[in-house]
């Protein structure tokens, strides 16, 4: 299982709090995966437990799944202070 661990710190890159950064945010994750499992060719048991773990992440809609923003998951209460320029 060496190459699930270039795979499972993906999990934990956070969103971007601007919602207009998400697609490009989302697009990127995605290339990502497809060129490393292009590239590197994991074992099909490290490819079914990063799956497994990206499929719970987003079915359970935590807030930190990159494919889509759960409309129950409420942004942070930073994203809506006046007083943050610029992020």
């Amino acid at each position: 299982m060496y190459c699930l661990q270039w795979l499972l710190p993906v999990l934990l890159i956070p969103k971007p709090l601007n919602p207009a950064l998400w697609f490009n945010h989302s697009m990127f994750m995605g290339f990502y995966l497809l060129s490393f499992l292009l590239e590197r060719k994991p074992c099909t048991i490290c490819a079914l437990v990063f799956l497994a773990a990206l499929f719970l992440i987003c079915y359970s809609c935590w807030g930190n799944c990159f494919l889509y923003h759960c409309q129950d998951s409420p942004l942070p209460d930073s994203a809506h202070d006046p007083n943050i320029v610029g992020t």
